[in-house]
């Protein structure tokens, strides 16, 4: 593959929010959390683990979890006099955050705690960081591998859309509705389907305004 090749793949990938109603095989799942598997990660630490949901009323229940902690949201907003911000939240940023539930499979992507011996013999021994840092680790490692599979994805001809709404609002009880390992954080989700849609570029920043390059 060359590198326009590549460019190319990278630059039209869309987030997509409307999919058709066509099943995705397993083996096109495992093929893309096989692809996932080979972003780099620290120290080849590998914190990452997918759940891969079809089921579409435990979908459902995750999308009413979330329109759920929504709606606490919004009122708790109203009585502290944020009217505009608690409507606002639930008909603009309510969309978005459940921008899953009609997708055929939602991917619920973890971060595993950084280990390795490298931390083990040497970075706890000289308590090199706090814990906490650790944790940012395993986060940041997923996402790489997150990024795999959408890539992936789309070069299939499939559409994703990753989102931290339900986590940011709901993660607490997603946790417990799926067992999820106190260990384990839910770092994002990511619907994945057919496309029904084909969305325009979005705006970019020039690559001027984002990056320098000292010589």
């Amino acid at each position: 593959m060359t590198f326009n090749e590549i460019k190319e793949l990278i630059q039209n990938r869309r987030s997509i929010r409307k999919y058709q109603n066509r099943e995705v095989s397993n083996e096109d799942i495992n093929e893309l959390f096989d692809c996932a598997r080979y972003a780099p990660s620290d120290t080849n630490s590998q914190t990452w683990e997918f759940i891969a949901i079809k089921n579409r009323e435990i979908i459902k229940k995750i999308e009413e979890m979330t329109w759920g902690a929504l709606r606490d949201r919004a009122r708790d907003a109203e009585e502290k006099g944020l009217t505009k911000e608690a409507k606002l939240l639930l008909r603009s940023f309510g969309p978005y955050a459940t921008a899953f539930s009609d997708a055929p499979v939602l991917i619920i992507c973890l971060a595993t705690p950084y280990t390795s011996k490298f931390r083990a013999k040497i970075f706890d021994p000289i308590k090199l960081v706090d814990d906490a840092v650790w944790k940012e680790e395993g986060i940041k490692s997923s996402c790489l591998a997150a990024q795999n599979l959408m890539l992936a994805a789309f070069a299939k001809g499939l559409g994703t859309c990753p989102m931290t709404g339900p986590v940011l609002l709901a993660q607490d009880k997603i946790r417990e509705f799926l067992e999820i390992d106190m260990e384990k954080e839910i770092n994002m989700v990511i619907a994945l389907g057919y496309p029904e849609e084909s969305p325009k570029k979005m705006n970019r920043k020039e690559v001027s305004e984002i990056s320098v390059i000292i010589e």
